[in-house]
């Protein structure tokens, strides 16, 4: 019992820890392609039903790249105590804690520069330039100029 609180406790931290605003530099690549996955999820559900509709972008964003997002997903839960129910609930909140984040859109981008993003990493190949654009688009501030665009 006592071990199992304490697995729970260290969760709870890490999770905090993790949902905490930080700098994209300081984030794993795990994290940073889990909130850029969870980023274009919840904005583009936003921008659906408006000019810039990205659903379609992002559908082939998660298509294309799903071994690098799963990967991402299974490397955070191995970080919060391995596999199994305690793992995949810490994910989920931290996922949760994630999307709030994007709750209102995007800081700095609006929905027609995030459908390009979208378009951009969907076309994407390997995790290099996902991470590359999460470092930029994961920050609070910033400018629509993705140099990674172009790799």
């Amino acid at each position: 019992m006592k071990i199992a609180q304490g697995v729970a406790a260290g969760l709870v931290a890490f999770s905090m820890v993790l949902a905490a605003p930080a700098s994209a530099g300081s984030m794993s690549s795990a994290e940073k392609l889990r909130r850029l996955d969870i980023m274009l999820m919840v904005t583009g559900l936003r921008c659906r039903t408006g000019a810039d509709n990205f659903q379609a972008d992002y559908g082939r964003f998660t298509t294309n790249h799903l071994a690098e997002l799963n990967a991402a997903s299974d490397a955070l839960k191995a970080q919060m105590g391995g596999s199994g129910r305690i793992a995949d609930r810490a994910l989920d909140k931290l996922s949760v804690t994630m999307a709030n984040t994007y709750g209102q859109g995007h800081p700095w981008l609006d929905c027609g520069q995030l459908k390009q993003v979208a378009r951009g990493l969907a076309e994407a190949r390997g995790p290099e330039p996902l991470i590359a654009a999460a470092d930029q688009l994961l920050e609070s501030s910033g400018t629509p100029q993705f140099a990674w665009l172009r790799r």
